[in-house]
């Protein structure tokens, strides 16, 4: 007959070793979910198999609701370990093939479409990591001290990722319309700190204590010319943001050449937002950095060369692009005639200012050296 208390003995050892199984298989079903990413950092191969975008957006309905499953498993009270590693592990296999779609989606997508692709779907695979460790190590008790799982609140960020998802352009002539809007948004941005550049409503010195920024006649006359350009440049992304809509419409089938185009123009009209972003940067500069501003205005009335090569190259048509790039070309021509302008006027005082230097020191060999911040305010009074 068997020894009750050996059979007990051997139960209880069972299940333990049926429990330390169960939370050993859930953690091992964490390994292969870091390397889920892996498909988004693989060079496309023009031999993988079409995938349609609204595939991809019914997989993400699917994979929402299977998450939202995981966070409900906490609602009431520990979820058994056999429930929760069955559906962590759904969850992750329909991932990869949702991540395998997305990979596939790039062979036709550009780089603009193509990042805006795996920033979005990194952040599903990273907020999805992090529910199904909070869920394992909440089951567990391995959590550190203080800082216990919040299922919920996971759950939330991972819903959230795949709500912004859904906001990803469905096509290349989307994602580089939108991003070619938000330079024009970048510049506007700067043309509205160009005209707070301004003299106090009250000239007296309490006025202007109490006003903040107290801005020198310099930075005020190059602020209106900076002014001038970004009100011209921004017109010049609209028309160029106009004409993509229309091409766009022209050419449903977006072919490689088209969209290499179109992403070159993009990228001129970032160039040109940065540059433009720098120049109004050197208005709140004093004294004003002529040599950087010269640089920069150069930058820019080359970019806008580039545009109108390549808008002329495809034979993009446009009745209003000459004329907006004219009045944009016009602008920094008087920027660079400004600056120019400037540029002598600050040789002829540091020639004026060494003369007196060296006058002084026949009589005072102490005397000080006159600084660039001190040529640049005489100037300004001279003016």
């Amino acid at each position: 007959m068997q020894n009750p208390q050996k059979s007990l003995g051997m139960g209880k050892s069972k299940r333990t070793k049926m429990g330390k199984s169960n939370k050993e298989d859930l953690s091992q079903s964490l390994i292969m979910h870091p390397n889920t990413i892996q498909f988004l950092d693989q060079t496309a191969s023009l031999t993988v198999e079409q995938v349609k975008w609204q595939q991809v957006l019914q997989m993400s309905d699917h994979l929402s609701k299977q998450a939202t499953i995981v966070g409900m498993l906490w609602n009431e009270e520990s979820p058994k370990a056999e429930s929760l590693k069955e559906t962590i592990e759904s969850y992750f296999i329909s991932l990869q093939g949702f991540l395998l779609c997305c990979h596939k989606i790039a062979v036709s997508a550009g780089p603009t479409l193509s990042s805006l692709i795996h920033v979005s779907v990194k952040q599903i695979v990273d907020s999805s990591l992090e529910l199904s460790k909070g869920s394992v190590s909440l089951y567990e008790g391995t959590y550190e001290k203080d800082k216990k799982p919040y299922v919920p609140k996971l759950t939330a960020v991972v819903l959230e990722a795949w709500f912004n998802f859904k906001k990803v352009p469905s096509t290349n002539l989307i994602a580089i319309g939108n991003a070619i809007s938000q330079v024009a948004v970048i510049m506007k941005d700067v043309l509205n700190k160009m005209k707070d550049v301004k003299r106090p409503a009250c000239p007296s010195s309490e006025c202007e204590a109490s006003s903040g920024d107290v801005f020198s006649p310099e930075q005020i006359e190059f602020a209106k010319l900076v002014a001038d350009i970004v009100s011209e440049a921004i017109m010049v992304v609209i028309v160029i943001r106009v004409m993509t809509k229309k091409i766009g419409m022209e050419n449903p089938k977006e072919d490689s050449e088209f969209v290499d185009s179109l992403e070159k123009v993009l990228k001129l009209c970032q160039r040109s937002g940065a540059e433009i972003e720098k120049l109004g940067t050197c208005v709140y500069h004093s004294p004003l950095e002529i040599d950087k501003m010269v640089q920069t205005v150069k930058i820019l009335g080359a970019n806008l060369d580039e545009v109108e090569a390549e808008v002329e190259h495809k034979k993009w048509s446009s009745n209003a692009f000459p004329g907006v790039c004219r009045k944009l070309r016009d602008a920094i021509k008087l920027m660079e005639v400004g600056l120019e302008k400037r540029k002598n006027l600050n040789h002829i005082m540091i020639a004026h200012q060494n003369t007196i230097y060296n006058t002084l020191q026949l009589f005072n060999p102490t005397a000080s050296p006159p600084t660039q911040e001190k040529v640049i305010r005489f100037t300004v009074i001279d003016d």
